[in-house]
């Protein structure tokens, strides 16, 4: 049996990385439901302390999801959630964000302009692509 799976970034700020990360691969932000946020609360299944206000909206405080905007056939949902700790080494796994070489110039300026750090160059025979870290220091490929 295959499975389906769902990417998952700790992080420090789930909503802002949500919203740096949908604006980079051109997704969407999933929608906060404030009702059934407020029917979970009135439940007693969660709490107040268990919710924020971003950007004028209430929001779970722990997470925040981006999906493709053609819909979860076409790419797995990208969840950022919050994480005790601050990111202290290398990632393990990484994204790559595959925009064509004659681009990597345009869209390695763009991402800095936005808050990215790049790293390093890349190339193994004809491929080339950029490493670079996210605002909160995850690393990232432009291919």
């Amino acid at each position: 049996m295959a499975y389906n799976f769902q990417i998952v970034v700790d992080s420090a700020d789930p909503h802002q990385q949500a919203d740096w990360w949908a604006e980079t691969l051109g997704w969407e932000v999933e929608p906060s439901d404030e009702a059934f946020i407020r029917r979970m609360i009135a439940a007693g299944h969660a709490t107040e302390a268990d919710t924020r206000e971003y950007n004028g909206r209430l929001v779970w405080a722990v997470g925040q999801a981006i999906r493709h905007p053609d819909g979860l056939e076409h790419a797995p949902r990208v969840l950022f959630q919050t994480a005790p700790e601050a990111k202290t080494v290398k990632n393990r796994l990484h994204l790559d964000v595959r925009v064509g070489a004659e681009n990597h110039p345009e869209v390695v300026a763009k991402l800095i302009a936005r808050g990215a750090t790049k790293l390093w160059d890349g190339q193994q025979g004809p491929s080339t692509w950029v490493t670079m870290a996210d605002p909160e220091g995850n690393e990232f490929c432009v291919a």
